[in-house]
């Protein structure tokens, strides 16, 4: 008799066990199903809402180059990526120290951002360098010769992952300006940062072309902005007229020299609105703010996949405009040409501080 309960004990045991598995099994499988259902609905819901990260190299502070960053932020916007909404920015200035350029350029490469924007040419070399072995794409702006930055080949093609814009001077047009408001002019002299590649190019544009406009072109060389005052003082000893170009070291250091020449009666002339609107006399030049809107648009087309930046060609906007500062023509005593002022893109009647 006790063997046979035992036995039916055992049976009911092992059934129950049986029943325990089989309920365990359905359990996790409903409960596996239900993880696969929320995944695929986060999924979902992430891919429809694009979130991207650009770090932003400017190599000096100046005017020009912060309409560039207004520029280039306000292209990505009306192209939809907006920052504080899906676009987060890590921006970062070198204040003219390509030691710190380089540093920059290294830590957005490794923070693995989607995108880099070099401002200015120096800026852009480092990222481009830092960039290569990557497949993070590099946009530019603001490079004077980007053949001769090597940031694109002789033909204009691609060197790599990497596209933006020019800043390239209207070198003939500023000449014919400078002749027609100072006619009896005869040495023109331009202080450049001697390891910055876009102004050593247009330096060589401006001697080809000077003779024609009657101008001698006196040059003075440095390599940092401890250099300025002294080369400023040297320069304005030998020259008639300055002419500035997009050198990042020189501009940063514009209030220095045009204190320097106000001092001796010589005037300045601009490379674009920002300059004429601190103290140089006159400039034509380009919109920066439309050249960072151009080139915003661009970088959107690559973050967005529709284009590889190799795929893009860089471009230069042709439109110059002039612009002219009255008060400095008073301070200096210069009579201003009345067609001249009033076929300004813009003019004005005081200097900024």
């Amino acid at each position: 008799m006790k063997k046979k309960t035992a036995a039916i004990l055992l049976s009911v045991v092992m059934a129950a066990a049986v029943l325990a598995g089989c309920g365990s099994k359905s359990d996790d499988n409903a409960a596996n199903t239900a993880d696969t259902t929320d995944t695929s609905e986060t999924t979902e819901e992430t891919s429809g809402d694009e979130q991207y990260t650009i770090g932003i190299s400017q190599f000096a502070e100046h005017g020009s180059l912060d309409n560039c960053r207004t520029g280039f932020l306000e292209g990505l916007a009306e192209e939809g990526i907006v920052e504080g909404e899906n676009l987060t920015v890590k921006y970062d200035n070198a204040m003219a120290d390509m030691g710190m350029a380089g540093q920059i350029a290294s830590s957005f490469i490794s923070d693995k951002v989607d995108l880099v924007c070099g401002i200015a040419t120096p800026s852009a070399q480092t990222l481009y360098n830092a960039a290569m072995d990557t497949d993070i794409p590099v946009v530019f702006t603001a490079v004077t010769d980007p053949i001769a930055a090597e940031l694109v080949n002789e033909d204009g093609s691609a060197v790599g992952e990497v596209t933006g814009s020019s800043d390239k001077l209207p070198i003939e047009a500023q000449l014919q300006m400078i002749r027609k408001v100072l006619p009896d002019a005869k040495k023109l002299g331009i202080m450049y940062t001697t390891s910055e590649v876009n102004s050593v190019s247009a330096i060589a544009e401006y001697k080809e072309l000077a003779g024609d406009y009657g101008f001698e072109i006196v040059e003075k060389g440095i390599t940092t902005t401890a250099d300025v005052p002294m080369a400023a003082d040297d320069l304005l000893k030998q020259v008639d007229c300055v002419t500035n170009l997009t050198d990042n070291t020189v501009v940063n250091s514009l209030p220095t020299i045009l204190e320097k020449a106000n001092e001796k009666n010589i005037p300045i002339f601009g490379s674009e609105i920002e300059q004429v609107k601190i103290g140089c006399l006159a400039a034509e030049g380009i919109d920066y703010i439309s050249l960072g809107k151009e080139t915003g648009k661009m970088a959107a087309q690559i973050l967005k996949g529709e284009k590889k930046a190799s795929e893009l060609e860089y471009l230069s906007i042709a439109d110059t405009g002039l612009y002219v500062n009255t008060k400095v023509a008073e301070n200096l005593g210069i009579t201003l040409d009345e067609e001249l002022v009033s076929g300004a893109l813009e003019s004005f009647d005081e200097i900024t501080e």
